[in-house]
């Protein structure tokens, strides 16, 4: 087993890593996935890590590349790394073998690269109003629904809370599985009894800090 793990290694390294080292930004991480299970990862972070010969986790993204064997690309929110991330999985074959080749960025690597929102349609009742993005104080993901909340009215959109964090300003944080707010609405940001990161927003709201997006918030407001 370890001899063809050293091949399959050493025929990755030629064909792929020195072409990917031109093109991908210089914190990236590659991970290649063959028949389930990881046979190379490197790492310039380091807050990812992952040890070759660990099972390709359900709903991931290599795990999606060798289901569909399409390229694929999105935010995955799993433990996979320890932390959010963004990427890009590939379909490749190895000595005959269909592999996914996941290119690893950080979760807010999309933001800059495609055309931000100006504003969002959202449903109250039976109304569809267009509002203008500043004027979102936060968004939220419940009972797998996607909301937004404008002077704490609630309104309803079709497109999830993945997709938004691609699309949004950047001045629109991801600070929770299921919140990104707004940082021109925060009021204060401090733990409370049980040293849990709370933000709370100039009208009394409070959003709980999720531990992976902790980081997020202090490099957006250096703190």
């Amino acid at each position: 087993m370890n001899n063809e793990f050293d091949s399959l290694q050493k025929d990755i390294s030629q064909q792929f890593i020195t072409m990917l080292q031109d093109w991908i930004p210089p914190n990236s991480s590659i991970a290649i996935a063959v028949q389930n299970s990881y046979i190379y990862f490197h790492s310039e972070s380091h807050n990812i890590h992952l040890e070759t010969g660990r099972q390709v986790e359900p709903g991931s993204i290599a795990a999606q590349v060798l289901q569909t064997e399409k390229r694929t690309d999105a935010i995955l929110d799993n433990t996979l790394f320890g932390t959010p991330y963004y990427g890009i999985g590939y379909p490749i074959h190895i000595q005959n073998t269909l592999a996914a080749l996941v290119v690893v960025l950080p979760s807010t690597f999309t933001v800059q690269k495609l055309e931000p929102y100006q504003f969002l349609t959202g449903k109250r009742e039976e109304e569809w109003n267009p509002v203008a993005i500043e004027n979102i104080s936060y968004l939220e993901s419940l009972q797998k629904k996607t909301w937004f909340y404008v002077e704490k009215e609630q309104f309803k959109t079709s497109i999830t809370l993945k997709e938004l964090q691609m699309r949004l300003p950047p001045f629109f944080i991801r600070i929770h599985r299921s919140y990104i707010v707004n940082i021109h609405f925060i009021k204060k940001m401090a733990r409370d009894l049980t040293s849990n990161f709370i933000v709370t927003l100039k009208d009394g709201t409070e959003l709980p800090v999720s531990q992976s997006y902790l980081n997020n918030l202090r490099n957006a407001l250096e703190f």
